[in-house]
């Protein structure tokens, strides 16, 4: 009995495992956009639940730019 075990792996251009530099590229564009997609739900989180006052505040006159003083 030939007792021969040998596999033929076929040559894929696609596959990242093969080529370093497009493993390399893909996981950096990987990671920037999976960066640049988190940063954006944050603010987009904050700026839903920013805080919105319904009343009208009253400032006084010795703090604004152009104070009058008693």
């Amino acid at each position: 009995m030939n007792s021969n075990n040998t596999t033929d792996f076929i040559d894929n251009p696609v596959d990242i495992e093969l080529n370093k530099p497009s493993k390399s590229r893909f996981l950096f564009h990987l990671g920037f956009f999976s960066l640049l997609l988190f940063a954006i739900g944050c603010n987009y989180g904050l700026w839903t639940r920013s805080f919105k006052s319904t009343e009208k505040i009253e400032v006084p006159e010795s703090t604004k730019n152009t104070p009058k003083y008693k």
